[in-house]
Formats: C-alpha cells, sequence, structure tokens
C-alpha cells in the first residue's frame, strides 16, 4: 500500500484517485476550492481525504493534476513538503488556444522543467500524460486495456509508479529516461489536434495510445 498526494480537483485528478484506490492505495487530494475538493473526496468514498492546497502532504508519491502553467505556482506552495517525495508531472504543454503547438521551448518538456523548478529536492516522472480522464476512470477503452508510459531518471521512482499503476488495473511501460518527456508530450499534441478536429469523427476525448504486441 502506497500513500497518494493529488494536488487539484478536476476531472483528472478524480480518475487518478479512482484508480488509485482501485489499486487500494490511500489518496489525499489538495485543492484551491474547498467545497470542490469535499464533493469530490465525499464522492470517492473510503481511502480518499481532502484538504486545501499548501497542507501537508502524506503521499509518498504525489502527482501534480493541474495545468503546465500552474505547475510552478504550486510548487510554490507546497515548500519543502515536497522534498524527498516522487513527482508525477501529468502535463500536456500544449497550446489550449489552437491545440497546434507546444508551449514549451524546443529541447526540454514540462517534466523538464518541474525537475528544474524542484532542483534535485525530488525525484520527477512523466507518466499519466497519454490517458485522458474518461478511459482512465474506466480501467479501459473499446475493451482495451490502458498502458502508461513513464519516463524518469530515477529507476526506483519509475518503479514505484509503476506498481501503483499496474495494481490501478493498467499496464505500465518503462520508456526511459525524463527526457523521453518531449516525446511523449509532443505525440500528445497530435492526438490532442485529432481529437478536437471536426474531420476525424471517430477521435474524442475517450480514446487513448496503447501498444498492440
Amino acid at each position: 500500500m502506497t500513500n497518494i498526494s493529488i494536488l487539484g480537483s478536476g476531472n483528472m485528478a478524480r480518475a487518478l484517485a479512482v484508480t488509485m484506490l482501485r489499486g487500494n492505495n490511500p489518496v489525499q487530494i489538495l485543492g484551491r476550492d474547498g467545497a470542490k475538493t469535499r464533493a469530490l473526496v465525499e464522492g470517492l468514498g473510503p481511502g480518499a481525504t481532502g484538504g486545501i492546497v499548501g497542507a501537508d502532504l502524506t503521499g509518498a508519491i504525489v502527482f501534480l493534476a493541474i495545468p503546465h502553467k500552474e505547475v510552478h505556482t504550486a510548487i510554490l506552495k507546497a515548500g519543502d513538503s515536497l522534498d524527498g517525495r516522487v513527482i508525477v508531472d501529468i502535463s500536456n504543454p500544449v497550446d489550449p488556444a489552437t491545440f497546434d503547438q507546444l508551449t514549451v521551448p524546443p529541447g526540454t518538456s514540462a517534466a523538464e522543467e518541474t525537475a528544474r523548478m524542484l532542483n534535485g529536492r525530488a525525484e520527477v516522472v512523466k507518466a499519466f500524460n497519454t490517458t485522458f480522464p474518461g478511459t482512465l476512470e474506466a480501467g479501459q477503452v473499446g475493451g482495451q486495456h490502458l498502458d502508461v508510459f513513464i519516463a524518469g531518471d530515477s529507476e526506483q521512482s519509475k518503479e514505484k509508479v509503476s506498481a501503483v499503476a499496474a495494481a490501478g488495473g493498467l499496464r505500465p511501460i518503462d520508456v526511459g529516461p525524463l527526457r523521453r518527456a518531449r516525446e511523449l508530450e509532443a505525440i500528445m499534441l497530435v492526438v490532442m489536434g485529432l481529437q478536437v478536429n471536426p474531420e476525424h469523427e471517430h477521435f474524442n476525448w475517450d480514446t487513448a495510445l496503447r501498444i498492440i504486441p
């Protein structure tokens, strides 16, 4: 059993919480909106607790279930409570106005930016950016399980994230060092562009990436 903390109270926070609870891992949800966070926790039931961003973290693994543009502020508010934990960056730095470009400079990624902000205080892992709330909460799409692609520079941290993903019924796939987050984020620029393009009626927010052996 691994204690999990999730920063955020939106759809991805809920989907991650459902997945973690499915694997019998207790979840702490910290959001900015107290009423919204309380409603989410009450809906999740046993195993879930909640609070306001800035409260003491209880999880050995911390999911940043927030937009990339909010990560810097979240890290500042969390302060040294993040030290020594595994931080999972799930963001896709895709410009939501056009879905046609990334918002990070070439040669880097959102996850690498998160790691630079933490400056060695915690290990950063990229994961769950290729899953979307509906399919993640369901644990499958089209009768197929979901793959979770995991990138990071710490083998031990990747193993911890892989373990909670597998416990939740997903298939973790280690894709290499943290710099592989660049490719994971870039491919989602293509996927999300397809999802919002009316010419591709069969692509929607219930699609998912999976490697077929």
